[in-house]
């Protein structure tokens, strides 16, 4: 197999953080992106599997359900509808 070199531009970071974790499974990051550009090819799409992280506002809106389900001992009744959900938020 013939071999050629590929440039891409990233944040320094997340290339150090990478290759920390590659080297941590004990493999490189050419291993790894390597596998990855077969399976884009061999599957024709992209998937990204990132964890969604609630904003601030919601994260302060999670603690405060749970502290009011704790404190009062007590769960949410559900499920909710879009509106129930947000009349339930806005009363914590």
């Amino acid at each position: 197999m013939e071999k050629t070199v590929l440039n891409i531009k990233t944040d320094k970071k997340v290339k150090t953080e990478a290759q920390e974790t590659a080297r941590e499974l004990g493999l490189s990051l050419s291993t790894i992106l390597n596998a990855y550009l077969k399976e884009f090819v061999r599957k024709k799409k992209v998937i990204f599997l990132v964890s969604p992280t609630p904003n601030k506002r919601l994260q302060k809106l999670f603690e405060k359900a749970k502290i009011n389900t704790d404190e009062k001992n007590k769960n949410s009744v559900g499920p909710f509808n879009y509106k129930e959900a947000i009349r339930y938020l806005d009363e914590l």
